[in-house]
């Protein structure tokens, strides 16, 4: 037994093992199931021992007189009496439980013996034990009220009329016959037994057309070992309800007439099958784990429970098989199916067969029914307490506490009224079978703790016993679940679904636990096994599902400023993919690592509170831009890396003294577009709906400006997986020039959402060339305005000395000798359109050449299609060398006249440090305040303008508008003005989702 395996075998026993092994989970499911077939295996035995006393030893002993409903009555009350009797013996102690076993065990070994013994003698002698029959029907025998197994009688007729039994008899069902003799008139008269196949007792009565066809026989009930019976017993004969018992080698006539409940015939009460008899007959085998419940009370449990346990599961087997075989080589068939000795007069057929008085059987069965019953309320309570002081089922605690002895005071008496419930029942064919489910249900677990401690080979799984291999335990395991659904397969299934409510009831509500079970090394080795597996290849498309790493910030008091990020983040995860939730603690590791701790216990919580399933990850830097960096480079393992990362919008950058905060968020951009991660930025998270404010309807509105890879597709998919967003419709809109053909670009997009199986509303956007209005061009100052003066006065002085060196990198000279500032780079486009997307036209690589010839309109070169209204176009990048090409060789008037000087030059720089000691005074400025805005500022600004106009019109009524996020400049000096063109876009938009894609497809039209 797996027991001996562990240094100290407490109380609890198969459960103990279960609960070290599996998990308190499953220990706690089977070890109350099993304690319930324990307790219920109690009521069991008793109801048995009242059987045999009530039936057998005391008949006069019976309450209530009759059969059926009577019987089960006085088994109801007498077993009532025998459970309270036995529970105050169990309450006194253990010790005189024990002391009884052994005057128990004794009787029951010698009513053994005297089985064998009894099957010898009847080979030599076989017992007077008639068994009436009518053809090979077999005859109730409590219906022969004269003893007479005939259809008729001679008798004398006296003066008297006084009747004297002849020992002659005929089965002859003619007329009376006069014998003319000197003796006294004989006449034929009919029997008891005529008159309950004929409708009188006249011999010219009608009678049944099978009675009138064949004869009484008595054949003997015990022929014994030496009849050869047992070839006729060899075969199965299963009886359905209703069904005569028959002896088929006897002959008889083939008069399909239907039986009537009426005859005195012996009928099967129960359909009989090998299902059935298996459950009935297991209980019988469910004590070799008598020792293993008790296990606490032993001196040395390691060495006394397996030797125990084998001998008697060797001895148990011994004696079952031995009694089947001389049962059936001793035994007429029908005797063996006859379950109440109907054709026997009740009489205990074993009783008979054994040596030398059936009263041996008798006094052994009963006393083997009590022991039974007394082990049962010794060990269920006793489990119960194991399971109880392991504190995983909270309810259950108050039954951990006992005598000052341990004894399980509490527990019995929980025990005792549940095999109260059993006694009540009082049909030990009910009974029976939920014994079997909850018996096997535990064999099953304790073959599968084994065979999985030793798969997994677990360092600490060492048993002492050499004879094992795990495929006996998986082969053991696999008999329990087969017995299970053969005995009774909705038994099986109800005591499954009581085992999985309790396993649940543990998992959310119960203590948890940390024993080192194997369902921990299972799910380790399992992990090892897929992560390895995900390293052979890269994921395809249709495996892609966003693992997501949501990065949180907490303020000084160690609590989340945006809690609504984690919100949003558990409304994407019907793709069930992985959650990783970081945040970053800025400080020394060595001295800050109890508030990493304490950072990690909070994101925990809010984790368990959201009902997000994932990781937490805690991250100790001295700037919080190197810690994301690391935290996005080093977060997740082989496979199982993030691929999407959410982080939330810096508010009021504009009115911050401290640049860092969108310095971060920007450097976060450009870090998760360096690594080829798909970047989600929720802009107003505090007005996104919690998961408990349901969105009963409105739209998700889609602005598909450039093809990332089909984020802007499936995200809101996912989203409307969830019941917040559940009854959102989903609307796509595209921008569309002048030129371009609308109507066949919707087409195409139709199509192409109908190969995704995507349900939206489709329209196309026309925009058109307008001037640039006096907003867009006073917006555009003031941004160039601020974000000059913000530079200067955050400016340190090797920074000036830098910015007046006329070598340094933000002043070249020109053609004519005159300075021009470095352009300020940031492309829209730089991302979305690489070379992958600008080969098909920004289609996805999954479409075929066809789909691409007829879809190429819908996003065809995103340069031309949004060259004079796309925030993000490359073409005033793209042409600077060409532009300066042509300054030098005549245009420089032109560029002149388009461009705006912005540069602090030497002379300037030298001028403000020698009047200024600081940006305090008006003077200061006097320069930014005669700027001119960049004719590019300006192009982009008007685009973001009239594109946030375009969105606000159509979408200012939709509960979310996903947009295409644009890529960041990228040199730095640009920052503040790639902010202030998302504010641009964004504007006037309640809930805002800012979709920036990986670089790969995360969406195809195969499934």
């Amino acid at each position: 037994m797996p027991l001996d395996e562990y240094p100290k075998c407490q109380t609890g026993g198969s459960y103990f093992m279960i609960s070290r092994s599996l998990g308190p989970e499953f220990g706690g499911a089977v070890g109350l199931c099993f304690y319930l077939g324990t307790t219920f295996a109690g009521a069991l035995y008793i109801l048995g021992a009242v059987e045999i006393l009530v039936v057998y030893i005391a008949p006069k002993a019976a309450i209530f007189e009759g059969e059926g409903a009577a019987m089960l009555n006085n088994m109801r009350i007498y077993g009532t009496i025998f459970l309270l009797l036995m529970s105050l013996l169990v309450f006194v102690g253990v010790k005189y439980v024990n002391k009884l076993a052994s005057i128990f065990l004794a009787c029951v070994i010698v009513s053994i013996i005297s089985i064998y013994v009894g099957a010898l003698v009847s080979a030599f002698k076989e017992p007077h034990f008639p068994v009436c029959m009518l053809g090979n029907r077999t005859i109730n025998s409590h219906d022969v009220a004269d003893d007479q197994c005939r259809k008729t009688v001679m008798v004398q007729m006296t003066d008297t009329t006084e009747t004297n039994l002849t020992a002659a008899s005929e089965n002859s069902t003619m007329g009376p016959t006069l014998f003319p003799t000197q003796t006294p008139a004989m006449m034929e008269k009919t029997t008891f037994l005529w008159k309950h196949f004929c409708q009188g007792p006249e011999l010219n009565a009608s009678c049944d057309e099978y009675f009138k066809a064949n004869n009484f026989t008595e054949i003997t009930g015990i022929p014994g070992l030496a009849s050869g019976i047992i070839a006729e017993n060899l075969w199965s004969s299963y009886l359905s309800k209703g069904d005569v018992l028959e002896k088929r080698s006897l002959s008889s006539s083939h008069i399909s007439h239907p039986t009537s409940a009426h005859h005195p015939y012996v009928f099967s009460d129960i359909t009989t099958s090998f299902t059935l008899l298996v459950g009935i007959f297991f209980p019988s085998v469910t004590g070799i784990m008598a020792g293993s419940n008790r296990s606490g009370d032993l001196k040395d449990a390691q060495r006394s429970i397996p030797i125990g346990t084998i001998l008697a599961i060797l001895t148990t087997s011994l004696v079952y098989l031995s009694n089947v075989v001389l049962f059936g080589a001793c035994i007429e068939g029908v005797v063996l199916r006859d379950k109440f000795g109907d054709s026997v007069k009740g009489n205990l057929v074993v009783g008979t067969l054994a040596w030398p008085s059936p009263w041996v059987i008798v006094i052994g069965s009963f006393f083997s029914t009590c022991g039974a019953g007394l082990q049962s309320l010794t060990g269920a309570p006793r489990l119960l307490q194991a399971i109880a002081k392991d504190n995983i089922i909270p309810f259950l605690r108050v039954f951990g506490h006992g005598k000052a002895n341990g004894e399980p005071t509490w527990a019995l008496l929980l025990t005792a009224l549940i095999a109260e419930l059993g006694i009540l029942i009082a049909s030990l064919d009910l009974v029976a079978p939920i014994l079997t489910m909850f018996f096997l249900m535990c064999y099953l677990f304790v073959n599968l703790a084994c065979a999985l401690q030793t798969l997994l080979r677990t360092p600490n799984w060492r048993p002492r016993f050499s004879y094992y291999h795990w495929t006996l335990s998986f082969l053991g395991m696999t008999i329990c679940l087969a017995l299970m659904f053969i005995s009774s397969w909705y038994y099986a299934i109800v005591a499954m679904v009581i085992a999985g409510m309790i396993y649940k009831y543990i998992e959310y509500h119960g203590a948890e636990k940390e024993w080192g079970d194997g369902i921990r090394g299972l799910s380790l080795s399992a992990a090892r096994y897929a992560l390895l597996r995900l390293e052979e290849g890269p994921p395809h498309t249709k495996n892609w599902r966003p693992q997501v790493l949501v990065l949180l910030k907490l303020d000084e008091d160690a609590h989340v400023k945006s809690p609504r990020l984690l919100t949003f983040a558990s409304q994407l995860k019907a793709g069930k993919g992985l959650t990783i939730v970081g945040t970053v603690v800025s400080g020394n590791f060595l001295q800050s690592y109890g508030e990493a701790l304490a950072a990690e216990q909070t994101l925990k919580h809010l984790m368990d509170k959201e009902r997000v399933k994932g990781f937490c990850q805690c991250i100790v830097a001295q700037k919080p831009r190197e810690g994301i960096s690391h935290m996005i480079q080093s977060s997740g393992l082989g496979g199982m890396k993030p691929n999407t990362v959410v982080m939330g919008w810096p508010h009021a950058w504009r009115q911050s003294d401290d640049p860092q905060t969108w310095k971060t968020f920007i450097n976060t951009v450009r870090v998760t577009t360096a690594a080829h991660l798909a970047l989600l930025v929720p802009k107003n998270i505090s007005l996104f709906p919690s998961n408990s404010e349901l969105c009963t309807e409105g739209y998700i509105d889609v602005w598909w400006i450039v093809h990332d890879g089909g984020m802007l597709m499936l995200l809101p998919f996912l989203l409307r997986q969830h019941k917040v967003w559940r009854k959102c419709a989903m609307r796509i809109f595209t921008v569309a020039q002048m030129e371009d053909n609308s109507i066949q670009m919707k087409k195409d997009l139709a199509t192409f959402l109908y190969h995704l199986r995507i349900e939206a509303d489709v329209e196309v956007v026309e925009m058109h060339d307008s001037d640039i209005s006096a907003y867009t061009y006073e917006r555009t100052l003031m941004m160039e305005q601020r974000s000059q003066m913000l530079r200067q006065m955050r400016l340190s002085k090797s920074d000036r000395e830098r910015e007046g060196n006329p070598g340094s990198s933000s002043s070249r000279p020109e053609a004519g000798g005159a300075t021009r500032s470095q352009r300020v780079r940031w492309s829209f486009d730089d991302v979305y359109l690489s070379p992958r997307y600008r080969s098909t036209g920004g289609l996805p690589s999954n479409i075929s050449a066809g789909d691409r010839g007829r879809q190429a309109q819908l996003v065809k070169d995103r340069n031309s299609m949004l060259r004079l209204t796309s925030i993000g176009s490359d073409d005033d990048d793209d042409t600077d060398g060409g532009e300066r090409d042509r300054a030098a060789s005549g245009g420089g008037s032109s560029e002149h006249h388009r461009r705006v000087q912005m540069t602090w030059t030497k002379e300037k720089t030298s001028q403000y440090r020698a009047t200024h000691s600081g940006c305090s005074t008006p003077e200061g400025f006097r320069d930014m305040l005669s700027i001119r805005p960049d004719h590019s500022n300006v192009r982009r600004m008007h685009t973001a303008v009239k594109l946030n106009e375009v969105i606000v019109n159509k979408s200012h009524d939709a509960r979310l508008v996903l947009l295409n996020m644009p890529g960041p400049p990228r040199n730095p000096d640009g920052d503040e003005n790639y902010m202030e063109f998302l504010e641009v876009l964004t504007e006037g938009l309640e809930r805002v989702l800012l979709v920036r894609g990986g670089g790969s497809e995360v969406i195809t039209i195969y499934s």
